[in-house]
Protein backbone atom coordinates (compact mmCIF):
# COMPACT_ATOMS: atom_id res chain seq x y z
CA UNK A 1 0.00 0.00 0.00
CA UNK A 2 2.53 2.66 -0.85
CA UNK A 3 1.31 6.52 -2.25
CA UNK A 4 3.76 8.51 -4.11
CA UNK A 5 3.06 12.21 -4.29
CA UNK A 6 4.80 14.27 -6.24
CA UNK A 7 4.83 18.40 -5.56
CA UNK A 8 6.72 20.41 -8.31
CA UNK A 9 7.06 23.88 -9.82
CA UNK A 10 6.68 22.42 -12.95
CA UNK A 11 3.86 22.10 -15.11
CA UNK A 12 3.30 18.13 -16.36
CA UNK A 13 1.46 17.41 -19.54
CA UNK A 14 -1.07 14.80 -20.00
CA UNK A 15 1.14 12.65 -21.43
CA UNK A 16 4.04 13.17 -18.68
CA UNK A 17 1.81 12.72 -16.05
CA UNK A 18 0.96 9.33 -17.31
CA UNK A 19 5.19 8.15 -17.87
CA UNK A 20 5.42 8.95 -14.61
CA UNK A 21 2.85 7.33 -13.08
CA UNK A 22 4.10 3.80 -15.08
CA UNK A 23 7.40 4.79 -14.39
CA UNK A 24 6.75 4.52 -10.46
CA UNK A 25 4.68 1.17 -11.23
CA UNK A 26 7.79 -0.34 -12.22
CA UNK A 27 9.72 1.16 -9.62
CA UNK A 28 8.20 1.17 -6.75
CA UNK A 29 9.19 -2.94 -6.92
CA UNK A 30 12.60 -1.51 -5.58
CA UNK A 31 11.25 -1.76 -1.97
CA UNK A 32 10.57 -5.18 -1.02
CA UNK A 33 7.02 -6.73 -1.04
CA UNK A 34 5.38 -3.38 -2.84
CA UNK A 35 4.16 -3.59 -6.49
CA UNK A 36 2.06 -1.00 -8.96
CA UNK A 37 -0.94 -3.11 -7.56
CA UNK A 38 -1.54 -1.49 -4.30
CA UNK A 39 0.30 1.68 -5.56
CA UNK A 40 -1.44 5.34 -5.37
CA UNK A 41 0.16 8.03 -7.44
CA UNK A 42 -0.24 11.88 -7.03
CA UNK A 43 1.28 14.59 -8.79
CA UNK A 44 0.39 18.32 -8.20
CA UNK A 45 2.13 20.19 -11.34
CA UNK A 46 2.84 24.13 -10.56
CA UNK A 47 2.82 24.03 -7.38
CA UNK A 48 4.29 26.89 -5.40
CA UNK A 49 7.88 25.16 -4.63
CA UNK A 50 11.34 27.21 -4.08
CA UNK A 51 14.73 25.45 -3.22
CA UNK A 52 17.53 27.16 -2.33
CA UNK A 53 15.83 30.29 -2.53
CA UNK A 54 15.40 29.71 -6.21
CA UNK A 55 12.22 28.80 -8.31
CA UNK A 56 14.08 26.85 -10.50
CA UNK A 57 12.92 23.38 -11.42
CA UNK A 58 12.63 21.46 -8.59
CA UNK A 59 10.08 18.84 -6.77
CA UNK A 60 9.42 17.40 -3.22
CA UNK A 61 8.35 13.89 -3.45
CA UNK A 62 6.81 11.77 -0.24
CA UNK A 63 6.90 8.30 0.25
CA UNK A 64 4.25 7.02 2.48
CA UNK A 65 4.63 2.90 3.21
CA UNK A 66 2.19 0.55 4.77
CA UNK A 67 5.03 -1.81 6.97
CA UNK A 68 8.73 -1.08 6.63
CA UNK A 69 11.07 -0.23 4.51
CA UNK A 70 14.88 -0.47 4.35
CA UNK A 71 17.46 1.76 3.65
CA UNK A 72 19.20 0.32 1.13
CA UNK A 73 15.60 -0.26 -1.20
CA UNK A 74 15.06 3.36 -0.45
CA UNK A 75 17.95 4.47 -1.72
CA UNK A 76 16.85 2.50 -4.94
CA UNK A 77 13.55 3.77 -4.77
CA UNK A 78 15.36 7.39 -4.62
CA UNK A 79 17.53 6.47 -7.60
CA UNK A 80 14.38 5.46 -9.69
CA UNK A 81 12.39 8.91 -8.42
CA UNK A 82 15.07 11.26 -9.40
CA UNK A 83 16.66 9.63 -13.03
CA UNK A 84 12.52 9.71 -13.90
CA UNK A 85 11.59 13.27 -12.64
CA UNK A 86 14.73 14.64 -14.37
CA UNK A 87 14.59 12.57 -17.56
CA UNK A 88 10.50 13.87 -18.35
CA UNK A 89 10.79 16.88 -16.16
CA UNK A 90 14.53 18.07 -16.69
CA UNK A 91 14.82 18.89 -12.98
CA UNK A 92 18.26 18.54 -11.97
CA UNK A 93 18.49 15.45 -9.61
CA UNK A 94 20.13 17.97 -6.80
CA UNK A 95 17.05 19.62 -6.59
CA UNK A 96 14.78 16.79 -5.89
CA UNK A 97 13.68 15.70 -2.59
CA UNK A 98 12.62 12.35 -1.45
CA UNK A 99 11.18 11.99 1.67
CA UNK A 100 10.07 8.57 3.08
CA UNK A 101 6.85 7.86 6.04
CA UNK A 102 6.40 4.13 7.12
CA UNK A 103 3.43 3.28 8.94
CA UNK A 104 1.99 0.28 10.59
CA UNK A 105 -1.70 1.63 10.55
CA UNK A 106 -3.24 1.57 6.66
CA UNK A 107 -6.91 1.74 6.25
CA UNK A 108 -8.61 0.41 2.85
CA UNK A 109 -11.75 -0.25 2.38
CA UNK A 110 -13.57 0.76 5.39
CA UNK A 111 -11.08 -0.78 7.95
CA UNK A 112 -7.53 -0.93 8.81
CA UNK A 113 -5.14 -3.50 7.85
Amino acid sequence: MPFINIKTNQSVSTAQQEVIKSGLGKAISALSGKSEQWLMVGIEPDYILYHQGSAHPCAMVEVQVYGNASASDCNKLTGHISKLLHTELQIPENRIYVSYTCTPNWGWNGSNF
